[in-house]
């Protein structure tokens, strides 16, 4: 006769204990984290040899330095995420300021209408090198390097043409000129210190991308895009309007502080700019972003910008020799990538 086992419920299992990270991981895990380390360091140490660095004027003066680098560099920040480059921002925000200050001028129209128009000129510009870096394969350095001596070699002629110079008429005395300047070439006192207007937008600016990487879709696609864009086209990742809209953003980015350009000066002149990609693109590989692409942050831009800014004005307080400073440029470019490789090595090796 069978009988029947009758089996007892093993005891259900408890919760599994995760360990957490320890606090080196966490900090390692960060792209800023040596950029952080960095700033601090050159803060202390310019602090101490440059003594007109340690009055609350001279770290506004920096702050603003600082900005002008960082506006644009936020965007470059990201599209470099997205694993692209664009050569053309320099020339580009001259090119929207050229736009606004002639069009206004030559047709005697407001300076409304001419920042609008160079606000469409912008999110072309940045349409135009997204569209042929997606749809062609040819490589952003190579599309955006075309951009840029097209943008040069026009900024030039068209203003010489048109102006009789390299560069614009004074244009303050022009219907919206002052209400634009408010907007973005404005300052205001802090405790008796002067503070610019673009010191607070770069900060803003910072802190919506921070969010949009670390909080949203969008900042997923983006990673994505940049690390694997082949992996992320199968997992339906939208690449190519992820990166034309990457271009598009650096395009409204340059048009913004080519608008505190003309605003600031009232007028722009036709040569510059020509640098001032490598400029940002030093400032957010300094904070940790690679040059693969994939990984880094807006945080790291920031504080690239702000070791930028620190470092221009403090070698003059400091009464150096400012030819010195490009030594000091390449220097702390070469540094900053190694470290980055290093610390990104620790992030994806941790156990």
């Amino acid at each position: 006769m069978s009988q029947t086992v009758v089996q007892q419920p093993s005891p259900a299992a408890g919760p599994v204990e995760r360990s957490k990270p320890s606090l080196w991981n966490a900090m390692t895990s960060r792209p800023e984290v040596g950029a952080f380390v960095a700033a601090v360091a050159i803060y202390i140490f310019f602090w101490f040899v440059a003594p007109p660095f340690r009055h609350p004027e001279s770290l506004s003066t920096v702050l603003y330095a600082s900005s002008q680098i960082g506006i644009v560099a936020v965007a470059v920040g990201l599209l470099m995420i997205g694993g692209e480059f664009d050569l053309s921002a320099g020339v580009a925000y001259i090119a929207c300021g050229l736009t606004a200050s002639m069009l206004s001028y030559q047709l005697s129209v407001n300076m409304w209408v001419g920042a609008l128009v160079a606000l469409v000129l912008a999110l072309f510009i940045g349409f135009v090198n997204g569209y042929l870096v997606v749809k062609t394969g040819i490589p952003s350095f190579l599309v955006t390097l075309g951009t840029f001596f097209i943008l040069q070699g026009m900024n030039l002629g068209v203003t010489k043409k048109l102006t009789g110079s390299v560069a614009t008429q004074n244009v303050s005395d022009i219907d919206g000129f002052q209400s634009l300047k408010s907007i973005f070439a404005s300052s205001f006192d802090v405790g008796g210190v002067t503070v610019r207007i673009t010191v607070v937008y770069w900060l803003v600016f910072v802190a919506v991308a921070t969010w949009v990487m670390l909080r949203t879709r969008i900042g997923n696609w983006i990673l994505a895009s940049g690390g694997n864009a082949a992996s992320a086209r199968a997992v339906g990742v939208p690449v190519a309007r992820v990166k034309i809209g990457l271009f598009m953003f650096v395009g409204v980015m340059a048009w913004f502080y080519g608008m505190h350009r003309l605003f600031s000066f009232n007028t722009i002149q036709a040569g510059e700019g020509v640098g001032q990609e490598f400029l940002y693109i030093i400032a957010v590989v300094v904070g940790g972003t690679l040059l693969t692409g994939g990984y880094g942050s807006a945080i790291g831009g920031a504080i690239g910008a702000f070791i930028f800014g620190m470092t221009t004005q403090c070698i003059v307080y400091a009464g150096w020799d400012p030819n010195w400073f490009k030594a000091f440029l390449g220097v702390m470019l070469l540094l900053a990538v190694a470290v980055n490789l290093y610390v990104r090595k620790l992030a994806t090796t941790r156990k």
